[in-house]
């Protein structure tokens, strides 16, 4: 059987992502970084999804001592009000997704894995630089010049199958892959429920409403 790794964060794309490697038949080892952010309640909800997948997960902690982000420095306020920026917003973590891909890739290659599978999105993105397609490409490339296993004939592919769609259209896949939408979480905050204020709530409740459902993070 294929392998593939899956990053999973606990949210709605990387959850669906998740969802979308099981069927298309890989044994799945998921891993979920504990890298030192807001709240612990993606974490708790990428364990749910693991357990509900009956798939591998590991977590592992990662630190990022010099912050540079609103996601790990609570002095800096999250950005709250807009769908759409056309800026790089205070939520970007400084070569995050270089850094999750880059154990994704050792994890990969030990484990003979085929594929690594990541949940980007260029069009409701917030803005992040690492979730373009121009960035998964080149990685990539990157990784199949500088691995064993490529040297050997065994290239690893980096599979971002949300790349190009709208927030509307991944909550229509979850739905159609059967995502258990309700252990998914976006906010962030780490409240009981979500803030329904942030950039992250105000995208997802946007697309739920195009749907025409209820989300289920708010029952």
């Amino acid at each position: 059987m294929k392998r593939a790794v899956v990053l999973l964060s606990g949210g709605i794309d990387s959850a669906t992502t998740l969802y979308y490697a099981l069927n298309k038949g890989y044994q799945v080892f998921c891993l979920t970084f504990d890298y030192g952010q807001r709240h612990k309640k993606e974490i708790y909800s990428a364990k749910a999804l693991t357990r509900s997948a009956k798939c591998r997960w590991r977590l592992l902690k990662v630190e990022l001592p010099w912050k540079g982000s609103a996601l790990l420095d609570k002095r800096i306020k999250l950005p709250k009000g807009k769908k759409r920026r056309s800026n790089i917003p205070s939520t970007y973590v400084p070569g995050r997704n270089i850094i999750f891909l880059s154990y994704a890739v050792s994890y990969a290659e030990t484990i003979g894995a085929d594929a690594i599978f990541i949940g980007a999105n260029q069009v409701d993105y917030s803005g992040y630089p690492d979730c373009r397609l121009s960035f998964i490409e080149a990685f990539t490339d990157a990784i199949n010049r500088g691995t064993k296993a490529a040297q050997k004939g065994k290239r690893l592919k980096i599979e971002a199958p949300l790349i190009n769609k709208t927030k509307k259209d991944i909550i229509k896949a979850a739905l159609r892959l059967k995502v258990p939408l309700k252990y998914t979480w976006s906010c962030y905050k780490g409240l009981r429920k979500p803030c329904a204020r942030c950039d992250a709530c105000l995208i997802r409740e946007e697309a739920f409403k195009r749907i025409g459902i209820q989300d289920p993070a708010y029952k």
